[in-house]
């Protein structure tokens, strides 16, 4: 790997720490529990960011057509599905078992490779599916006190999460840049996010918010905004870069930064059993078994 790209994988690992961390922020100790409107500020301000760089010539984003947009919409609604859910779930899950959590979802994608392409799994992705399965299980039987609300979001992340995978392996809008589905993605959620914020009542009681006027909310959904769109940014340009074996590497070192940084810092609180921190472990490295196999299978 040469110095540009081993800048870019540590500005990715650096974007993707700070914008799950100031989510958690905005979410857990805030207390900022109104996802249709904080999603909604994402994404609008995301669609907002990725326009300006398009006309400034930062990136390059072809012209949409309208067949090209409609075609992305499952993938559009599975997003939301994801953005909205993982909200939900990172508000009353420490960011070390949303991982965990989240990490099933890559089982999807190895189904999807089993059951339609006929491929014979080797014994080391057999051995992390279990890993990554049973962690996420002695999680939730040995922490019942996040559940069943928590869990339960975070299944239906993980299922999103899986499903945009599989949608976009068998997606027939390839002729689509990670960009341009990105700002079909981020436009089709701001419209439907404030249109739910009415019937949800998460519109009336962000009015109501105690923190409305503090520096610290502005400063931490501002925040939460921008690092969640130099992650899309990095995100994509990490893809287009590095194989997708070394992705996954990344992506991997992020997520163990992340939930390092978590345990360290006092504002989380993140006090886990023994139990519990054997279920992060056993995770992730089913996790690295998992990129291990897709690696030198």
């Amino acid at each position: 790997m040469n110095v540009a790209r081993g800048i870019l994988a540590l500005v990715f690992c650096m974007c993707f720490t700070l914008s799950y961390c100031t989510n958690k922020y905005v979410l857990s100790v805030l207390k900022f529990t109104f996802p249709t409107i904080f999603q909604g500020w994402q994404t609008s301000t995301g669609a907002l960011l990725l326009l300006v760089t398009w006309k400034l010539g930062l990136v390059e984003i072809n012209g949409l057509s309208r067949s090209a947009a409609f075609s992305q919409l499952p993938g559009s609604f599975l997003f939301i599905g994801n953005i909205y859910a993982g909200s939900k779930a990172l508000s009353l899950l420490p960011i070390p078992f949303f991982f965990v959590l989240q990490n099933v979802s890559e089982i999807f994608a190895f189904l999807t490779v089993i059951f339609t392409r006929r491929e014979k799994a080797t014994w080391r992705k057999l051995l992390s599916v279990c890993m990554l399965l049973g962690s996420a299980t002695s999680l939730v039987v040995y922490n019942p006190r996040f559940g069943p609300s928590g869990y339960t979001w975070a299944f239906i992340h993980l299922f999103c999460v899986g499903t945009y995978k599989v949608f976009q392996n068998k997606s027939k809008t390839s002729h689509l840049s990670d960009l341009e589905e990105q700002l079909i993605n981020y436009m089709s959620s701001a419209s439907l996010l404030a249109s739910l914020s009415y019937s949800t009542g998460d519109l009336f009681g962000a009015l109501d918010f105690p923190l409305l006027t503090s520096h610290i909310f502005h400063a931490g959904c501002l925040g939460s905004a921008v690092f969640g769109f130099l992650l899309m940014l990095a995100t994509v340009k990490l893809r287009g870069s590095l194989p997708q074996e070394h992705c996954g590497v990344w992506f991997f070192l992020a997520k163990v930064l992340a939930s390092g940084l978590s345990f360290y810092l006092p504002t989380f609180n993140t006090v886990v059993s023994p139990i519990a921190f054997c279920s992060v472990v056993l995770s992730y490295a089913g996790e690295a078994l998992f990129l291990y196999s897709d690696r030198f299978q």
